[in-house]
């Protein structure tokens, strides 16, 4: 039932901003974990939009969107290292 009400959300969300819907919802939800836990929960939504702004100032393509998710999880990753 969550991943149809998801499902349907970024849909709409997309139609309505006029982008493309086809993206890993399970990463950008996996990153938003990771920054929540290795900053502070705040870090969450900002990170996930930065990683978004990136792709998209790069392209947005799969690729770029997938450097820009992979640059932003390693950087969590780092950040949750020096704790």
């Amino acid at each position: 039932m969550a991943d149809t009400i998801l499902d349907d959300w970024v849909a709409r969300l997309a139609t309505e901003l006029g982008v493309e819907a086809d993206m890993e919802v399970d990463r950008v939800l996996d990153l938003a974990g990771d920054a929540a836990h290795a900053v502070i929960r705040p870090a969450a939504p900002l990170t996930t939009f930065m990683a978004g702004l990136a792709a998209g100032l790069a392209g947005g393509s799969p690729g770029a969107i997938a450097e820009a998710l992979d640059r932003a999880a390693a950087l969590c990753a780092a950040a949750a290292a020096d704790d």
